[in-house]
């Protein structure tokens, strides 16, 4: 007898289906269960439930008839989606939005789609980042801070959430190929380790690929750099490697390899490049082409970034210039030496903003070179946040330094001027070129109640929809209204659940009305939209803008005092209809528009987990986190580890602590790293050198504290140790460190400070080798392995 189970199976998927919920009809292309299939899903809810079998199952495969479930793909027509976006850039850098500096590639894509000169950011990388990803407040998504900052509230931990799905994971399960290159600062900093979890790296995010580095920045010549969850070295043997072209190069293969497979297949690329963060990394040929450029200095070059932008019609013919802060020099008060070196800063800004903007034009140039360019929806934004002021009043030949508070002095910084950009050094620019660069507004990064930190030149084209090449739109957006932006351009609703979990709702808006020329002048959609940002706040509503007077300058990196932070700041007033530059303060004179607009904030900020407010910055970098070590005061390591992450591995910052080896010392000698964390631009080294001990304390580039054994090893079994106990717990507290050697002390010195906050953050904990740079390299080049035999490496925090 013949038994037939198709139509039990049938019914049962039919009943399972319907038990769930009703889908959508759905676009079905090819004959049902073929290979050559495809079908849109309803998009509501994500994944989509599984097709039911639609052929026949007997007992024999004679019997039967196989069906394929169809291949899941976007409604037809939907474009491709390249999604760029530079770092620490403001309005005023880009020669598209009337910088001095040259951006072709976004020339291209304004020229051949639309600029738009009322385009927000949140003030900072990561939340930047998670509001463009999500679609969604930064607060609403863990990211009111860097996860570098972040504290246990809702707001703040930087932790998205399985509530915020990402754009990556939409656009994935609707059918597209997504990947990211360069940077992320999205996964929490205590995740970065091999033990995972993923679910917040790129590939839980719904990126079928990822190339580039996890924190907020990278060295460029020596990068801390993953391919998916792996971490890689191209570099080495590589000399001129640069991250910046390896970044580009590997997205055009990417794209290449992608259209040779699936050439039907739709791509989402999400391309966020490192530069123009420092370290300002450009190669050397494009540092030579910017020679001379800005010997005019701060203020004649943001006069002329006045004017050009008044000429292309990216601000308001009435705009007013802000006045330049009565705390930065003007140009013509410097001596010479400071002009010379402050001139060169910019050179190598200016040359790595170009570089990073040919590298994207390569990309560009990689789609339409595979004919997809017509069809592919390219939104370029120019920096993350407002141009960084995170290079002190002076700048700085090592960003590390004034991430730390300190500042060196000009004629100390002038030993650098050659290798100014170069492997050598980790460069920023003084403050004033970056508001200069930030142009016609006040403020710089970091500053989210003023335009200088959020206002971003912003370019979008896609030839086969947008006709109004060339044109320029001033509706007010924010960075959260891209998903939504994407998500109307592709036919793909936001999904209501997203692997059985409810999600919270977009809270952008798309901005694919402004693109027909009908509508270039039409109001914006966008009302309301809340700005803070370490205490400062802002609060836009229908054309008025109210927000804090920020109490201290963001180049103090948080060692000014700071006010009261819910009731102690000060607040200002505009009109942003009739000022364009919040130059004029209507506070004193309209309060009662005022009090509205700072109720309105309060409302914004309680809907969005903007609370608590606060306004603590280098105290927010010490908070504990969770990791897979937290609450761990003895580390133990045998052999060679190398790469652990800084989140996973022992802080030694502003403590006292015991490092000790067991080690084994061959008949022929031994020399190599025991133990590291840091490299050339600050951390420390237990190593051997010519077969005596050392320990190395590099305090940020500035100083070296060296201990050393007088004596050399003799083979056999060894228990080096350094101890190190702290004067305080004061942050950057000095201290004595020993030197011993089976437990006999071999050297002792006191050290009058230690490194403060934070050890070089794109680099790891080693043991057995060093990665990437050394912390000395006058003794040793990496890797520099131990060429001995370590039995055990014990780290006791105390």
């Amino acid at each position: 007898m013949r038994v037939k189970l198709a139509l039990l199976t049938q019914v049962a998927a039919a009943a399972l289906a319907c038990s769930a919920w009703t889908v959508s009809a759905q676009e079905t292309t090819g004959t049902p269960g073929a290979p050559d299939a495809t079908t849109t899903v309803d998009g509501r809810y994500l994944p989509n439930p599984p097709a039911a079998f639609g052929g026949e199952i007997g007992l024999s495969a004679k019997d039967s008839k196989p069906y394929w479930p169809p291949q899941i793909v976007p409604p037809k027509g939907a474009p491709n989606i390249l999604l760029i976006m530079t770092d620490d850039a403001g309005y005023g850098v880009a020669g598209t939005f009337g910088g001095v500096i040259p951006t072709p590639a976004l020339d291209r894509v304004a020229q051949t789609g639309l600029r738009y000169t009322q385009f927000h950011s949140t003030a900072l990388c990561s939340p930047t980042r998670a509001a463009l990803i999500t679609g969604r407040n930064h607060h609403s998504t863990g990211f009111g801070v860097i996860s570098e900052q972040a504290t246990g509230y809702p707001g703040y931990d930087s932790v998205l959430g399985v509530d915020n799905a990402t754009i990556g994971n939409i656009l994935k399960q609707n059918g597209y190929s997504t990947s990211w290159f360069g940077k992320n600062h999205n996964t929490p900093s205590f995740q970065y380790s091999s033990a995972g979890p993923f679910d917040q790296w790129p590939s839980g995010m719904g990126f079928d690929y990822f190339y580039g580095f996890m924190g907020g920045d990278s060295n460029q010549w020596e990068p801390y750099l993953f391919q998916d969850h792996t971490q890689i070295f191209p570099w080495v043997g590589k000399p001129g490697y640069n991250l910046i072209t390896d970044e580009a190069d590997n997205a055009i293969n990417y794209i290449k390899q992608l259209n040779a497979a699936a050439p039907d297949k739709p791509f989402f690329v999400y391309y966020v490049p490192g530069a123009t963060h420092a370290p300002h990394h450009p190669t050397p040929e494009w540092i030579e082409k910017f020679k001379g450029k800005f010997d005019i200095g701060w203020n004649a070059m943001r006069d002329q970034i006045f004017a050009n932008q008044k000429r292309l019609g990216v601000i308001p013919q009435d705009t007013q210039l802000t006045p330049w802060p009565d705390d930065l020099p003007k140009w013509d008060t410097l001596d010479a030496d400071s002009k010379k070196l402050f001139a060169r800063q910019a050179e190598v800004f200016a040359a790595y903003v170009a570089y990073s903007d040919n590298e994207i034009g390569r990309v560009i140039q990689a789609v339409d070179d595979i004919g997809k360019l017509d069809n592919t929806l390219v939104i370029y934004i120019e920096g993350d946040n407002g141009t960084s002021a995170e290079g002190s009043t002076l700048g700085t030949p090592s960003e590390v330094i004034t991430i730390e508070g300190l500042q060196i002095p000009v004629a100390d910084q002038l030993k650098f001027y050659d290798a100014w950009g170069s492997d050598q050094t980790y460069p920023h620019m003084s403050v004033a070129w970056s508001w200069a660069f930030d142009t016609p507004f006040k403020w710089t990064k970091q500053v989210a109640s003023h335009f200088g930190g959020t206002r971003q030149g912003m370019a979008m084209a896609w030839p086969a929809r947008i006709k109004d090449a060339g044109g320029i739109r001033s509706q007010f957006h924010h960075v959260i209204d891209i998903v939504p932006t994407i998500l109307e351009a592709t036919g793909i609703p936001a999904p209501a659940m997203v692997n059985g979990v409810s999600q919270k709702p977009i809270e952008g808006l798309s901005m694919a009305y402004t693109w027909d020329k009908a509508n270039a002048n039409a109001p914006s959609t966008r009302h309301t939209q809340y700005f803070e940002m370490f205490g400062n706040r802002g609060i836009y509503n229908d054309g008025w803008y109210a927000c804090t007077t920020p109490p201290a300058p963001p180049w103090l990196m948080g060692t000014a005092p700071m006010p009261e932070v819910v009731n102690g700041y000060k607040w200002e007033l505009y009109n942003l209809n009739e000022d364009y530059s919040q130059a004029n303060d209507l506070a004193q004179s309209n309060p009662d528009k005022l009090h509205q607009l700072q109720q309105l904030f309060l409302l914004e900020a309680a809907k969005y987990n903007v609370f608590p407010l606060d306004n603590s910055i280098l105290e927010r970098l010490m908070t504990p986190r969770p990791s897979a070590t937290a609450g761990r005061k003895l580390f133990t390591y045998s052999g060679v580890v190398s790469g652990v992450p800084g989140g996973n591995a022992p802080n030694i910052l502003n403590k006292s602590y015991t490092i000790t080896a067991e080690i084994e010392i061959p008949a022929t000698g031994a020399d190599g790293m025991l133990a590291t964390t840091g490299g050339r631009f600050g951390g420390f080294g237990l190593y051997i050198l010519k077969q005596k001990p050392v320990f190395l304390y590099n305090f940020v580039d500035i100083e070296r504290f060296r201990w050393e054994g007088p004596d050399m090893l003799a083979p056999g079994k060894h228990t080096i140790e350094f101890d190190f106990t702290s004067d305080s717990q004061r942050m950057g507290s000095g201290g004595t460190g020993i030197l011993k050697v089976d437990g006999k002390e071999v050297a002792s010195q006191k050290i009058p400070h230690t490194v403060p906050a934070l050890m070089p953050w794109d680099e790891t904990f080693d043991v057995g080798m060093d990665t990437r740079t050394g912390v000395d390299d006058k003794d040793y080049q990496v890797p520099f392995a131990f060429t001995g035999t370590i039995d055990k490496l014990s780290v006791q925090l105390n």
